[in-house]
Order: structure tokens, then sequence, then C-alpha cells
């Protein structure tokens, strides 16, 4: 398949802090302020002017399908075709963060875009010129990290000045603040040295994405930027009834 998609949305995961709310729903189609989690970022992707999603599904993945189809039509913006990647269909599971990404390679662009679909941000602005410089640049990597929510108080990962991003330890003495899941990628990230899995992931080989990062950042090929709007990871019933109630 062609590569198309300009973003990655994950939403194949089983929500096992969600229960018993996943239970029969997957997590990203749980409702938020009147619409599908998924879809708060799905909308602020297309208002940044993505026009091919690719979409990872694998825990009661069909539903999310069915919900969505083809296209996804949000005014005045031009509508925006819709992809998936189907981790439960073809290996009977989630792949995890690096595995999925992998699997879907061969439909995404050079320069790609990741977000969560369990991630709650809804004023983060996809702009075509931050990916544009990402390109031109020597970095693989460039992740958005916020500061540190009272879930993950030791945060994930240092900034410097300059902007590069740090694999710090959680008793080095200095900030450290916590990974978004928003993040822009090169291809070139998911291949060696620092990724050993074939693109399109044919074995179906699970892999988590942290360890690739810090290998990465420890030889100075990923950069970052510290992103202060609202930002939650919805990955409890009542952090999702938090936000419901604040609407």
């Amino acid at each position: 398949m062609s590569s198309s998609c300009q973003a990655l949305l994950l939403a194949a995961g089983r929500g096992e802090r969600m229960r018993p709310l996943t239970d029969d729903c997957p997590k990203p189609l749980l409702a938020l302020r009147g619409q599908p989690l998924m879809q708060w970022a799905m909308q602020s992707l297309q208002r940044g002017g993505v026009t091919d999603l690719l979409i990872n599904t694998a825990w009661l993945g069909e539903q999310i399908e069915t919900h969505y189809g083809r296209w996804l039509t949000t005014r005045p913006y031009r509508p925006m075709q819709l992809h998936y990647s189907r981790e439960g269909v073809d290996f009977g599971g989630a792949l995890e963060t690096a595995g999925g990404i992998v699997r879907g390679l061969p439909q995404l662009d050079a320069v790609f875009w990741v977000v969560a679909g369990d991630v709650y941000a809804p004023a983060f602005e996809f702009d075509h010129r931050i990916l544009a410089a990402f390109a031109a640049s020597p970095w693989l990597a460039h992740l958005w990290l916020v500061p540190n929510p009272a879930h993950n108080p030791r945060g994930d990962f240092g900034l410097t000045r300059e902007g590069a991003a740090l694999n710090l330890g959680p008793d080095s003495g200095q900030p450290r603040f916590t990974f978004s899941t928003i993040a822009l990628y090169k291809r070139a990230f998911f291949e060696g040295p620092w990724c050993q899995i074939p693109a399109g992931n044919p074995k179906g080989i699970k892999a988590p994405l942290a360890p690739m990062l810090r290998q990465a950042m420890d030889n100075g090929v990923v950069s970052a930027s510290l992103y202060r709007g609202p930002w939650t990871d919805v990955g409890t019933p009542a952090r999702l009834a938090e936000l419901n109630a604040e609407s």
C-alpha cells in the first residue's frame, strides 16, 4: 500500500484501567463532552490539514470502524479519509506502541504525526509549519512534553534549553516532564539501529516505544518541546468523569 497518511492515531489498547467501561466499548469511543474521546484528536488533526489518517485497532476495533467508516467530515475543514491497521484481526491483539507504528509504516508518509486516541488536548495545533521545520532538521523524532500530572509526578524525560530530549533517571536531580504521546517521527527512526523490526511488522512483533526513545536520546537524535495547554491522559473512569463534569 502506498504511503499516504500524514498521521497515526493509536487506538488498539485494551484499556484495562478503564474497566468496566471498556469491557464492551473500546476506550477511544467512550463519550467525552458529547463525542467519542478519540474524535477530539481526530478533529485537531483535521484542523491542522491532515487529509489521511491511519488508525490502529485491536480490542473491539470493529466498533471503531463501524462508527467512523472511511471518512471524518467536520465543517469547515476538508474531509479526512480514514485508514485502518487491524492488529486485532491480523495478530489477535495489540502490538504495543512501537510494534503498532512499525506495522503501519507502509501506509505512512516519510514524516508523520502520532497521537494516542485516549489523550485529551483540544487546543493542540498540528501545525504543518512545525512538521515542515522538523522534516528539514537533523532530528529523527520530536516529542511534546507536558508538566507532570498527579498520576506521573516524577515525569518521563528531560529537556535542554536547546530543545534536545534527555534520557534522565528519576534521581538525576534535573527536571523531568511527562511525554504527552503527541510526537512527530521520521520513518528513519523506525529503522536500524533504533528499531530491528522490518517495516510492516509482518510477524506481529510486540514492542514498546520507550526503550527506542531512550536509546535515541542517548545518541542525540530526539528533540522536544514543552506544551502547557490543556492536556489529560484519560486513563481511568475517574479522569473521564472529572472532564465530563467540567463540560
